[in-house]
């Protein structure tokens, strides 16, 4: 693990480190299905999006760097899904191995908790994504389905592996309504 990792809410000044860790997955990686890196008026827009919408957003900083960061999002716009989310993690490949995804996700979850949400979604891409599979079932998620074939990109077919979490009291308690 990282000795000096701390993790922090993202701000707008994080685009910039954001978008160039998340170009990288999308050029290299099959973590993301989007073809395009988007600019960094787009992360921001995205960043932006998802503050605004009362989601908990983190960035992973490593002697002044940022290294990572992950974000829970609406895992889908119906309002009946309001207390459900989907996460996403994405790590700079130098510092991956070293325990910045998992510190991520525990802080993710963690602030999900306490904004009351109550499943967590991983819409994961490729069912080659060892590493995130197994970092996902470390941290309590389970494996419900893989999607075959779903994704076109360099150039074969790729799978999504769906994982779920339940946060705080899940399932046993009705969500309090405040969303």
């Amino acid at each position: 693990m990282q000795r000096d990792l701390t993790v922090r809410p993202a701000t707008p000044d994080d685009t910039a480190a954001i978008a160039a860790i998340y170009a990288d997955a999308v050029r290299t990686g099959t973590a993301s299905f989007e073809l395009t890196p988007p600019d960094d008026a787009e992360m921001g827009r995205r960043l932006a999006a998802l503050l605004d919408g009362g989601f908990p957003y983190l960035v992973a900083v490593s002697d002044g760097t940022i290294v990572g960061y992950a974000y829970a999002g609406a895992y889908r716009p119906r309002p009946a899904y309001r207390f459900t989310v989907e996460d996403s993690v994405y790590v700079a490949r130098a510092a991956q191995g070293r325990g910045v995804g998992r510190t991520l996700l525990a802080a993710l979850i963690a602030e999900a908790e306490t904004r009351g949400f109550r499943q967590m979604i991983a819409v994961i891409g490729d069912e080659a994504s060892a590493g995130s599979i197994a970092l996902h079932k470390a941290m309590g998620f389970d494996l419900v389905g893989t999607f075959k074939a779903v994704g076109w990109k360099f150039g074969q077919w790729r799978a999504t592996v769906l994982m779920q979490r339940a946060l705080g009291p899940g399932e046993t308690e009705p969500p309090p309504e405040r969303r």
